[in-house]
């Protein structure tokens, strides 16, 4: 059984670690699938309160705009969906079931919308419980990817193998869709 870690646990880490964007952030203009896989390994950052949290990116999913029937985004651009046309390295912060805020980093090129849902990060599986732990709240949607937001992200330290799966949830958006290889996760 995995471990959901509390809140209210957190590990700390150097100032310079933290600030450490030594990262070519233009990958981010690449597709959602591809970018998907990449962040596997990196870190996500929040500071909330006057701290700082980080845990590494275990398991993400790919959304690739209008033409994916499981995307936001498959109907046009709406109010909810309008930062998935932005930039590539903002967030796109949904709420789920009225319950959940799920957290997605803009991929690809402005006008072409492409997202990838945050799903886990070590020891907190779950794109629900992920956003909990982070303080993750609408505030975030269309904000900036970097410290400037409160919530960033930092190269990774060490790289996992990754498998890939079909994406959950999502049989609303037909077999084609919902077979799809675009879940992302770290074997640990």
């Amino acid at each position: 059984m995995k471990n959901h870690s509390s809140p209210r646990k957190r590990e700390k880490f150097s100032q310079t670690e933290l600030l450490d964007l030594s990262y070519d952030r233009s990958f981010l203009q690449q597709s959602a699938v591809h970018v998907a896989r990449q962040l596997i390994g990196f870190r996500l950052c929040r500071y909330w309160e006057g701290k700082v949290f980080m845990k590494v990116i275990t398991e993400t999913e790919a959304y690739m705009g209008e033409e994916d029937g499981a995307s936001h985004a498959r109907f046009g651009r709406t109010n909810r969906n309008a930062p998935m046309y932005g930039p590539p390295g903002i967030w796109y912060v949904y709420v789920c079931y009225g319950i959940h805020a799920m957290l997605n980093l803009v991929t690809g090129r402005e006008n072409e919308p492409a997202a990838v849902l945050l799903r886990s990060v070590q020891n907190v599986s779950g794109p629900g419980r992920l956003t909990q732990w982070f303080h993750v709240t609408r505030s975030l949607n269309g904000q900036p990817c970097e410290p400037s937001s409160g919530l960033w992200l930092l190269p990774p330290t060490e790289r996992f193998s990754v498998h890939t799966a079909p994406r959950i949830g999502i049989n609303y958006a037909g077999k084609e869709w919902a077979q799809k290889p675009w879940r992302f996760i770290a074997e640990i």
